[in-house]
């Protein structure tokens, strides 16, 4: 008597198994950017900057804003910009924003109002979440991985 399940049936199987192992993972990856939780970021060594938003950086340069703005760029833009500002091509690459006010209009834009089109946020605001100082900080940092 044959086995009702020959080598087949059971590599065919297998196949199926693991193709729908992958497009789960791949499911859950597709929406982990709606489920991130920012992290606050400890500006108390910096300068404070006030109630009315800035329009140019005001830590530019500055050795303990660019350490904190470091520190923070990882806990709450790397897992899309990429480690360093170099984007794997989910969101844009940061090396290459000017440094210059059109810079900072740009960069204090999107990081307080985010962007979203069509109904999909494509990257969340972070105003009332993170503190100018924080916004800012990143900003300096971002500074000193900038490309032409």
């Amino acid at each position: 008597m044959e086995h009702k399940y020959n080598k087949e049936t059971i590599t065919r199987a297998l196949r199926k198994a693991s193709l729908a192992v992958l497009l789960a993972g791949a499911a859950s990856m597709a929406g982990a950017h709606g489920d991130v939780t920012p992290q606050a970021v400890d500006v108390s060594t910096l300068k404070p900057l006030g109630e009315a938003w800035l329009e140019r950086n005001p830590y530019s340069k500055d050795k303990e804003a660019i350490r904190i703005g470091d520190s923070a760029y990882n806990q709450n833009c790397a897992r899309c910009h990429g480690l360093g500002g170099v984007s794997g091509g989910i969101a844009p690459d940061l090396r290459y924003l000017p440094n210059d006010a059109d810079g900072d209009e740009i960069f204090m834009q999107r990081i307080r109002n985010g962007a979203s089109r069509d109904g999909r946020v494509y990257m969340p605001p972070f105003e009332g979440i993170l503190p100018q100082e924080a916004m800012w900080a990143i900003r300096a940092w971002l500074e000193t991985v900038h490309e032409e």
